[in-house]
């Protein structure tokens, strides 16, 4: 009696895959956002994120109210994090936002804008009070206000990608 229902839990433990933000990797890379945002900006993201474990960092960040988002260092850079925030925003589940092109989060005539934005941030490594609009899956377009876009510092202090946050949008 008691072995079919050990067999039982097993599978449903075996079923109930982590949350792909909860990963080892993923947790890698919330500490990382985290701290390249502290070394861009010379204060925390969120208060008190820094002093939690990489699980504890990436369900801070995951279930932050501020817009987190960051993209890879390809030339025709892919999204690899996207916040609860930013999927809500974006319209869009987190198999649909990882792995897209970043620059489909903007129309097409808002793309130039962006690329100008992230060069000036990928040359300083920081800036803030980036303005634009931008466009979730459904065709509502939102204007972000007062964004902060950084450089991702990874292994051997190289840089591996961009984050960007915000907290100011609306729906036009």
């Amino acid at each position: 009696m008691g072995s079919p229902r050990r067999r039982r839990l097993r599978r449903l433990a075996v079923a109930q895959a982590p949350a792909p933000w909860l990963t080892p990797g993923k947790q890698h890379l919330a500490c990382c956002i985290l701290r390249s945002f502290g070394r861009a900006f010379d204060r925390p993201l969120l208060a008190g994120a820094a002093t939690h474990d990489g699980l504890q960092a990436a369900q801070l960040l995951f279930r932050a109210d501020t817009v987190v988002l960051a993209h890879d260092g390809g030339s025709d850079p892919a999204l690899i994090y996207a916040n609860a925030a930013a999927l809500q925003l974006w319209e869009r589940s987190w198999a649909e936002m990882i792995g897209m092109p970043s620059r489909l989060t903007a129309e097409p005539q808002e793309r130039a804008s962006r690329a100008q934005m992230l060069a000036t941030a990928l040359q300083q490594h920081a800036c803030e009070g980036y303005s634009g609009v931008r466009i979730s899956q459904s065709g509502r377009r939102f204007q972000i206000h007062n964004a902060r876009l950084w450089t991702l510092w990874g292994p051997g202090d190289q840089p591996c990608g961009q984050a960007a946050a915000f907290s100011d949008w609306w729906w036009l």
